[in-house]
């Protein structure tokens, strides 16, 4: 699925995260929010930066997470600008711990969750490393993932720790 992101066409990728972004802005969640949870995209991923542009221009804050791989979780931090970001490995831009304060996830009303491949049932696949998995179980809040169609399958291997999003929303409207 990766290989497949990365090959997808450059003017594909913009003109679908615009078409998902556009129907996630319609949504109650989305409505409501007053802090949102988002990660910022790399080159090969569904476009988070306009989404994470509109929530300032709607007052909201926002919140990005920054991993701590040696003890494998992670933590949001509210982001107030691009500047506050830095490139940590593999292309992947998180919050810079001495520009940014640590967000509290009971703060966070919609957090919009990443991942490869996603199923009716809203469980996912992610990136490997398990972060969101673990962030979930203490988490409790709305969630929604942003997909493009061809991420989507019927149904996906399940572990007994996996915890499915609320909605997933891809360029067709709501999958989930």
């Amino acid at each position: 699925m990766k290989q497949k992101l990365e090959s997808m066409n450059e003017n594909d990728r913009i003109t679908k995260s615009k078409e998902i972004a556009a129907y996630l802005y319609k949504t109650e969640k989305w409505i409501k929010s007053k802090c949102i949870g988002i990660t910022v995209s790399r080159k090969f991923e569904l476009d988070t930066l306009p989404i994470i542009k509109k929530a300032w221009s709607e007052g909201k804050t926002v919140c990005v997470p920054k991993c701590y791989s040696r003890e494998k979780n992670m933590e949001f931090r509210e982001l107030r600008s691009f500047d506050e970001l830095e490139n940590v490995y593999m292309d992947l831009y998180e919050p810079s711990l001495n520009k940014t304060e640590v967000c509290a996830s009971n703060k966070i009303d919609l957090l919009i969750v990443p991942g490869l491949v996603f199923d009716s049932a809203g469980f996912r696949i992610g990136y490997g490393g398990g972060y969101y998995d673990r962030y979930l179980q203490h988490y409790n809040g709305s969630t929604v993932s942003l997909a493009y169609s061809f991420q989507t399958e019927k149904q996906l291997p399940r572990e007994e720790f996996d915890i499915p999003v609320e909605h997933i929303i891809t360029e067709l409207g709501h999958f989930k």
